[in-house]
């Protein structure tokens, strides 16, 4: 069985550790591989090598490490069809669905390999009397990356990439439970040609986590999770005096309207709830019908809902894998029996699913809650499975109201062929992301990705222009080059322009 190690200084070592967790094929319900769990030892290793290598790394030229960010994503491209297999051996998730979470994390690369027009800064002539003034951006140093199960290459890729390409050095923790995709990764960027120690592996859990916040040699943390474990990532690494963005959890609704063309919204809805088994962070979860429309849509999303397949990941024509491991599937089972209990109609009951070969796999078939009301826990909670539940609302208005009372505020859209409705949507709700008839609105890698309220703690989003002035210090240069016979025009008072 193989045993995944950490990288650390260009090379892969079993550290100091003698625990280790099991990597869990989740369609056949059994461990596959294992992995070596962190101490604190290993982190302040790793934070050692990524220190050494930024005297180096931090003052090589912007060309330079645009042009290994290139070379880093020929070898994504190439290496594409082999990343999206380990992704499903682990994660559960189809290959296709894993061969997309590769190609928009790639995509994060591609806006790397820009990072000399996007580190341009700014130059003022003359602000004063024979003063000029510009400001330039540096890096920060040794940073870190704590990234989920749920995508186990994308996530990640919106962290490093930019961090490297803007000259620091990079510390990654991805979950324990899908390390496969961060140690090919590791071997890329060696084949790149990036130097030892930049970018380095730790695999781990809390011990790891606790030992990244503390570290004084971490100048700033990005996080992916829940958000309690998010909130604890915020105050622990702000205690520190780190940088910080930690992107938590999410309910994230979808609003249809009477206009909207219902077949078109039924496919999307059904694609957005259910796809990666619903384990994603922009997964639509619920569903607000307005007005007449509810009773139509209903029928739509559920003939769409029984006509999937589910099954192993690397299985052919299979639309949703199992979830990631038996606690995972043992809490969505918990949630359909609670939301049947307190009074939703359950229209798509998917407990009970056996999945022909793979019987101990981790499976919960596809499951629509409709006329759930916003006490229950199918829609208080985020549940992380293919649970779509359905409330019905008479207006827009109280659509949104329901949207903004929530304490999440990751995603949202509406489906419509009103641009007066999309206006006032987008306008109205207290969300970061938002989709007019796009179901999940992950922006491109040239914008930024991030939440309002209990979805994002800290002040900036993730991977875009914000990407670059996190992982970035702001530095502004005030210059004079007097002629030798000028007469000092210094004075105690505060100096104004002359």
């Amino acid at each position: 069985m193989t045993t995944y190690e950490h990288f650390i200084g260009g090379k892969f070592t079993p550290g100091e550790g003698d625990r280790f967790g099991d990597v869990f094929n989740p369609a056949l319900g059994k461990p596959q591989s294992k992995v070596n769990l962190a101490t604190a030892v290993d982190v302040d290793a790793a934070v050692s090598a990524a220190q050494s290598a930024f005297e180096t790394w931090g003052n090589t030229s912007v060309t330079a490490r645009a042009r290994i960010m290139f070379t880093f994503r020929e070898l994504l491209v190439r290496h594409e069809d082999e990343l999206a297999e380990i992704i499903s051996s682990e994660h559960g998730k189809t290959i296709e669905d894993a061969r997309g979470e590769v190609v928009r994390g790639r995509e994060v690369v591609e806006f790397a390999c820009g990072i000399p027009q996007l580190l341009k800064g700014d130059y003022n002539d003359q602000v004063s009397g024979s003063v000029d003034m510009h400001s330039f951006r540096q890096p920060l140093g040794v940073v870190a990356g704590i990234t989920p199960f749920n995508f186990p290459i994308m996530v990640p890729l919106w962290m490093h990439p930019v961090a490297i390409a803007c000259g620091n050095t990079f510390i990654l923790k991805p979950s324990e439970r899908v390390p496969g995709a961060s140690d090919l990764v590791a071997r890329l960027y060696v084949e790149a040609g990036l130097p030892d120690g930049v970018f380095n592996v730790v695999h781990g859990d809390k011990v790891a986590v606790d030992a990244i916040l503390e570290h004084p040699g971490i100048s700033a943390v990005s996080f992916v999770g829940s958000t309690p474990i998010a909130k604890h990532v915020h105050e622990g690494a702000t205690r520190s005096g780190k940088r910080v963005q930690a992107l938590g959890g999410a309910k994230n609704h979808a609003v249809v309207m009477p206009d909207a063309d219902l077949d078109f919204a039924a496919d999307q809805l059904v694609a957005a709830g259910y796809g990666s088994a619903g384990q994603r962070c922009m997964s639509i979860s619920a569903v607000i019908a307005v007005g007449p429309v509810g009773d139509e849509l209903i029928a739509k999303v559920r003939e769409r809902t029984l006509a999937l397949r589910i099954g192993a990941g690397d299985e052919p024509g299979a639309d949703m894998g199992p979830l990631v491991t038996a606690a995972a599937r043992d809490r969505v089972l918990d949630y359909v029996a609670q939301g049947e209990a307190a009074g939703a109609d359950l229209v798509v009951d998917g407990r009970g699913l056996t999945v022909e070969g793979h019987e101990s796999g981790f499976f919960v078939g596809p499951t629509l809650l409709d006329n759930a009301t916003t006490d229950m826990s199918v829609y208080t909670d985020e549940i992380f499975g293919p649970v779509l539940t359905v409330l019905r609302v008479p207006t827009l208005d109280e659509a949104i109201d329901i949207i903004n009372a929530n304490p999440y505020g990751n995603g949202t859209a509406v489906f419509t062929s009103s641009g007066e409705v999309a206006r006032t949507f987008q306008r109205n709700v207290k969300i970061g992301m938002i989709g007019i008839n796009v179901p999940v609105p992950v922006p491109m890698a040239f914008h930024s990705f991030g939440g309002w309220k209990d979805s994002l703690f800290g002040d900036h989003h993730m991977h875009g222009p914000e990407g670059v002035r996190f992982y970035t210090h702001a530095k502004v240069v005030t210059t004079r080059w007097p002629h030798v016979s000028e007469q000092s025009l210094a004075h105690l008072n505060f100096p104004t322009a002359q």
